[in-house]
């Protein structure tokens, strides 16, 4: 599938570096190191010893967790295509 002035295959190869940009991303993340908490850091419920033992280093119970995972954070997105009127100078 051609698309404009882009060559055959050239939408499938952003989508894979996009999904390669964002696994990168994430596993850049720091993993929690140190001994975990027997009480989460925020609310102060007792953490599950399943979850400590799974999680070396957790500090926040399941639902404190999952509210933080669930807020939207908002990143630069990266246009790869660019304009047609930068293609053209």
């Amino acid at each position: 599938m051609a698309g404009g002035w882009s060559r055959d295959g050239a939408v499938n190869e952003q989508i894979e570096a996009s999904v390669a940009d964002e696994l990168a991303r994430l596993k850049a993340r720091p993993a929690p190191v140190g001994e975990s908490l027997a009480e989460c850091a925020e609310c102060g419920e007792e953490i599950p010893e399943k979850r400590r033992r799974a999680l070396p280093g957790v500090k926040l119970c399941l639902d404190c967790q999952q509210e933080r995972d669930g807020r939207f954070q908002a990143r630069p997105g990266i246009n790869r295509r660019g304009s047609k009127d930068s293609q053209l100078k």
